[in-house]
């Protein structure tokens, strides 16, 4: 992982930049505000937003997983070329479905140290871990920004399963 510098140029900023005003607006229709921006070159292939919560729960709808299946499947040829700008560190699922897609660069703007993917490279089995390894983890990169995103996304979803457990004991 690299820590934030000006490695990035301009191009990659305003996409990180895009991911953060798509994760505002998530916040804004009720979700968390996480989201994720997918590149090829000079073009925006795919984007998503979090949609975890609205408009029903469902645990799966990360904005990396939904970026990734809105990428035309013309593309997948070209997997390796791809970019992903996220305002936080991929979780483990997340993490895993770069792996298994082949994305060359991950581009996030806040470390998640609750359950970012990143820190376990090391774990992995090595033909798995080769395959990560392969993939260019650059973030923190916007930690001044998406950290207060990353913040307000644990509060909330830390509060949605007190909620789901307190129904589920009745209390």
């Amino acid at each position: 992982m690299t820590e934030p510098t000006d490695i990035l140029g301009l191009r990659d900023q305003e996409r990180l930049h895009r991911a953060v005003r798509l994760a505002l607006d998530a916040e804004r229709s009720g979700n968390l505000p996480i989201a994720a921006v997918i590149a090829l070159g000079d073009r925006i292939v795919a984007e998503a937003a979090n949609a975890v919560l609205v408009p029903a729960f469902h645990p799966g709808r990360h904005a990396e997983v939904r970026a990734l299946e809105a990428v035309p499947e013309v593309l997948w040829p070209r997997a390796a070329e791809l970019t992903c700008y996220t305002t936080l560190e991929p979780c483990v699922m997340c993490f895993g479905a770069f792996i298994a897609h082949g994305v060359g660069r991950v581009v996030f703007g806040s470390s998640d140290p609750l359950s970012g993917g990143t820190g376990l490279i090391a774990q992995l089995p090595e033909y798995v871990a080769a395959k990560a390894r392969a993939i260019a983890w650059l973030g923190p990169m916007l930690p001044a920004v998406c950290d207060a995103l990353r913040d307000r996304a644990f509060e909330r979803s830390q509060a949605m399963r007190r909620l789901r457990r307190e129904s589920a004991t009745g209390r």
